[in-house]
């Protein structure tokens, strides 16, 4: 038995924006893929920052309003899309540089610690300079709930059944945002929002057929028709 590491536990479909990029760009993707912040990569693929909707509400001279009102509703609000319009600030110009990130092998105690102590909600997992993936609390969270009575580990055989799952949903065709999975003993927990029902069969009939799956566990949620036209996922 291995120690659980940040590759148990990522998520390897990950969206990323260039320093380039417009700050209303970055809420923009934000908004549509369902993230709270996004790595920023340079032309040669490396990680150089992250933005947060922290880091946008920060510093986008929103003054006094509330902590505790949601970013997502206030970037709805019109005078939220007004001001997006306007601002010409680009993402290096409010991303966290340099990024925090750790290893595929960092153990999850050491990910946790650096979220806690940070006060950050995700990391992004990189692998000889390239980004391999992004592990957050709820990355944490859902592994919790999944193995609550089990000591933080994983076996050889356990890895390799995760990296056949995600091998798997990927030539499943099935589309959609923040696809993610954790194995347990041979049971496997699908999480994240799929684009149809049709997407969610295939996906689940594909991890399915994996030698060693003993049972998939399904916790993933179909996008609503409106949404998924939205974001160009029909």
């Amino acid at each position: 038995m291995r120690v659980l590491q940040a590759a148990d536990v990522m998520t390897g479909w990950v969206a990323t924006i260039t320093p380039d990029a417009t700050v209303k760009e970055a809420a923009q993707m934000m908004v549509a893929r369902r993230v709270s912040g996004l790595p920023v990569l340079n032309g040669n693929g490396r990680v150089v920052g992250i933005v947060s909707e922290g880091d946008l509400m920060r510093r986008s001279e929103y003054g006094s309003v509330a902590r505790r009102t949601s970013w997502l509703q206030r970037l709805l609000d019109s005078g939220a899309r007004d001001y997006l319009r306007t601002k010409g600030g680009k993402v290096r110009d409010v991303m966290s540089k340099p990024a925090i990130s750790v290893r595929p092998s960092t153990p999850l105690h050491e990910v946790a610690r650096l979220l806690d102590e940070k006060r950050i909600k995700r990391l992004p997992v990189v692998d000889r300079g390239r980004l391999a993936g992004i592990v957050s609390r709820s990355d944490l969270v859902r592994q919790l709930s999944t193995t609550p009575a089990r000591p933080a580990a994983r076996t050889a055989r356990e890895r390799k059944l995760r990296q056949q799952v995600l091998e798997a949903a990927r030539s499943s065709g099935a589309q959609g945002l923040n696809l993610n999975v954790t194995v347990d003993q041979g049971v496997v927990h699908l999480w994240g929002d799929i684009r149809s029902r049709s997407d969610q069969k295939a996906l689940l009939k594909a991890v399915g057929a994996i030698d060693g799956a003993r049972k998939v566990r399904d916790h993933t949620s179909v996008i609503p028709l409106r949404v998924a036209a939205e974001l160009d996922l029909l």
